[in-house]
């Protein structure tokens, strides 16, 4: 059984069918990616995993256990977290404030502090900014600390929702390896990603993702040296 599991799932946006019976499935312990163009439904598929959006059809499974009865906040109890494009930090609010909000549903204050701290070490410029407001913050400052404030919540499974937009390139190649050590710590992720050069390369396995469906999955290795990947998403002819 896998950790995720989603099964013919049919979304909308009012009457736009977003996601036309998607399926998919994520190991414990892997990286997979969902890739393709904009609109191809790859945000969406994050929403209705979260608990962001209902699906009309079809299901989704943590663990075997169905979340269709649970809203957004009680499927981060179930321990989902997700990463949300465009980084959403609360801009008002301190670093310290912004990773206390990642913890809301946490008790155990000296575990949260234990997270904090491992916030920190993977983003040391955090520590150096936590009394900052987030809003004031540069764009790849809000990333890291939208990555952090999501691992406060101590996440099974991390969802991550292009995490390189809108940063510059020396920055990009950071992010990817952090995902990687974030995964390297024993954190599951299914990453959102238009950069399929890294994504392709920093996952296991791989879906692409046209108008709501999923046209191709595999290993990434295999992915990267199909000739439709290569044209529509690596930019080779």
């Amino acid at each position: 059984m896998a950790m995720l599991e989603v099964d013919d799932i049919h979304a909308y946006y009012g009457n736009i069918h977003a996601l036309k019976g998607l399926s998919l499935r994520v190991e414990k312990g892997e990286i997979v990616t969902l890739i393709g163009a904009n609109g191809a439904g790859k945000s969406t598929t994050l929403k209705t995993i979260s608990g962001l959006m209902k699906p009309r059809l079809g299901s989704v499974h943590l663990d075997g256990e169905d979340l269709a009865p649970y809203k957004a906040h009680q499927i981060v109890y179930k321990g989902v977290s997700m990463v949300p494009e465009g980084r959403g930090v609360f801009s008002k609010l301190t670093v310290d404030e912004n990773l206390d909000m990642g913890a809301f549903h946490r008790s155990d204050a000296s575990g949260i502090e234990d997270d904090r701290e491992r916030a920190f070490k993977l983003f040391p410029r955090l520590k150096e900014r936590r009394k900052q407001i987030a809003g004031t913050l540069s764009g790849g400052e809000q990333q890291m600390l939208a990555t952090a404030r999501a691992l406060m919540a101590r996440p099974r499974l991390l969802l991550m929702d292009e995490p390189s937009m809108g940063l510059a390139p020396v920055l990009v190649e950071s992010v990817f390896e952090t995902i990687q050590e974030i995964n390297r710590e024993g954190t599951t992720i299914l990453l959102v990603e238009q950069n399929a050069h890294m994504a392709l390369q920093v996952a296991k396995r791989g879906y692409c993702l046209q108008t709501g469906e999923v046209v191709l999955s595999d290993m990434c290795g295999i992915l990267r040296r199909n000739p439709m990947v290569q044209k529509a998403y690596l930019g080779m002819e």
